[in-house]
């Protein structure tokens, strides 16, 4: 660079070079950078006699690019774009305030949404925006930053991923349904029971038959159910009284802690497996990002360690219904 230096004093005669030879007018060039004529001359023949060589053929009342002009005119170019393109980005990264999260939609309301007064509250200069997919976004070809994901992170080796939550699943009721139908004590008794079903459309998700053969049961095959393919109508539809559903540990916790919904039957499966804040190796998140990552990350923490707590109030709430 120290040859370079002595080679080309001045980034700014690149620059003037740049809009003169596009151009191919001292003048029009001028104008563009704010600038008389007798300055961009000025400041291409210093360039000129620095490259020992002539970049511009002058004839009357214009100029055109010599052979070398040309073809130094074509690097420069392409340099000067680089440079403006990543000086752009590193500015509007400075700058921005928005942040995106991508998350399935019973991320979103369910887990999300009750929180957001908390994070208006603790980041009130961040705006966050969900973005909602029925299927994991690519955030290495999307200009988002942060996802939700649920699986194994080794899953995701192009991805920075980031313990949210544990993935625990409970057969969930409403106190009302228990009162009206009675409480299912057991795995088996819910084979006697109204079971909602996930049909999850592209992402995996546990259903009742991995459940019941967690507790060491085979679920029959059943000719008529009740069978929906998002998860928070899902929820509804048990809220609604319409039968027993399985309940996403990091996602109901809410409606447990209220009383709205029991867990059931005594059996917890715990998959293996885990729902995760994930954000792309390829690139450095910007500071805004980093601190709703950071904040998603102390919810998850906070909710795991009031695991315990949280099951053993559902399970009050369950004996209450009885």
């Amino acid at each position: 660079m120290e040859n370079l230096r002595r080679l080309l004093p001045s980034a700014a005669s690149l620059i003037i070079f740049e809009a003169a030879g596009r151009h191919q007018n001292f003048t029009r060039a001028a104008t563009e950078l704010g600038m008389t004529q007798a300055a961009v001359s000025y400041a291409v023949r210093g360039l000129e006699d620095q490259l020992g060589v002539s970049l511009f053929h002058r004839v009357h009342r214009a100029v055109e690019l010599t052979e070398a002009g040309e073809r130094f005119h074509a690097d420069v170019s392409v340099g000067l774009a680089r440079i403006q393109k990543s000086a752009e980005d590193i500015r509007a990264k400075g700058r921005e305030t928005n942040v995106t999260l991508a998350a399935s939609t019973a991320f979103a309301s369910m887990w999300m949404l009750p929180r957001l007064n908390r994070l208006r509250e603790d980041l009130p200069e961040i705006d966050l925006r969900i973005q909602t997919g029925v299927r994991d976004l690519d955030l290495d070809e999307e200009p988002i930053p942060l996802g939700i994901r649920g699986g194994d992170a080794a899953q995701w080796p192009r991805y920075h991923a980031a313990l949210l939550a544990e993935e625990v699943i409970t057969a969930v009721a409403t106190p009302a349904y228990v009162e009206a139908h009675g409480m299912p004590e057991t795995p088996a008794d819910l084979l006697r029971h109204s079971l909602i079903h996930l049909e999850e459309p592209v992402r995996r998700a546990c259903d009742w038959t991995e459940w019941f053969g967690s507790a060491g049961l085979t679920y029959p095959a059943q000719g008529k159910r009740l069978a929906i393919n998002d998860y928070v109508l899902v929820i509804q539809a048990v809220l609604a009284g319409e039968g027993v559903a399985l309940g996403w540990d990091h996602l109901i916790a809410g409606q447990v802690r209220s009383g709205a919904l029991v867990p059931v039957a005594g059996h917890v499966l715990r998959t293996g497996q885990a729902f995760y804040v994930v954000w792309p190796r390829s690139r450095e998140l910007n500071s805004q990002a980093g601190r709703i990552r950071d904040w998603l990350l102390k919810e998850g923490a906070s909710d795991r360690s009031g695991d315990v707590a949280g099951r053993d109030d559902g399970q009050r709430a369950a004996a209450a219904s009885r």
